[in-house]
C-alpha cells in the first residue's frame, strides 16, 4: 500500500494553470512547477506523468471551467447590451483567458491535442456569443460569432501586454452593442 497523496490535485491543477497563464508552458520549467506547486517531483510524475501531462489536465480545466464559465455568463445575459458589456469587460481587463491566449499562439500549432482543446474553448465562445446575439436576418449572422470571439481574444491580447487604451474599450463597448439588444 502506498503513502497517501499529501497534495491536494484540483489546488495543484488551478496553480498549475495561473503559472502557466503567466510564464507560458515553455516558459516553465519542472522544478517552476515543483518549487511554485508545493508538490515533489515524483509526486507531480506520478500523478500526472509528465510536465505535458500536467499543462493538459491545466489546459482541461481552463475551458472547464474558466471558459465554459465566460461562455455562460455571456449566453446569460440574453443579448441584453448592457450585460454583455460588463461580462466583455470583466473578460478583456480579467486572466480567465490568458491559458487560453497562450496555448492558442504557443502550443497549438505544435501539439494537436492543445489545438483541440483550443478549438473547443472557441467553439463554446461562439456558441455563447451566437446566443447572446439577436435572430434575424442578418447576412453576416453566421461570421458574427467567430468574429467577436477573436475581438475577445484581440482585445484580452492587448490589455495583457499594457497597451489597452481608449479604443480598446471602445471596441469592447461597440462590440457589445452590436451583439446586444438595447
Amino acid at each position: 500500500m502506498g503513502r497517501p497523496r499529501g497534495f491536494d490535485e484540483a489546488d495543484v491543477v488551478r496553480s498549475a494553470a495561473k503559472l502557466f497563464a503567466v510564464r507560458t508552458y515553455d516558459g516553465t520549467s519542472v522544478d517552476d512547477l515543483v518549487s511554485h506547486l508545493g508538490v515533489h517531483r515524483n509526486s507531480l510524475y506520478k500523478t500526472f506523468g509528465s510536465k505535458r501531462g500536467l499543462y493538459l489536465t491545466a489546459l482541461k480545466w481552463t475551458v472547464e471551467h474558466q471558459v465554459a464559465g465566460l461562455a455562460a455568463r455571456i449566453a446569460e445575459t440574453g443579448g441584453r447590451a448592457e450585460g454583455l458589456q460588463q461580462v466583455l469587460a470583466d473578460a478583456v481587463t480579467g486572466t480567465d483567458l490568458d491559458l487560453l491566449l497562450l496555448a492558442a499562439v504557443e502550443r497549438a500549432p505544435v501539439d494537436a491535442e492543445v489545438a483541440r482543446l483550443v478549438g473547443e474553448a472557441f467553439t463554446a465562445l461562439d456558441r455563447a456569443v451566437a446566443t447572446a446575439a439577436p435572430a434575424g436576418g442578418d447576412d453576416d449572422a453566421p461570421t458574427l460569432p467567430p468574429a467577436a470571439t477573436a475581438l475577445l481574444i484581440g482585445l484580452r491580447t492587448r490589455s495583457r501586454s499594457g497597451t489597452a487604451d481608449e479604443d480598446g474599450i471602445r471596441a469592447g463597448a461597440a462590440l457589445a452593442q452590436h451583439l446586444g439588444r438595447s
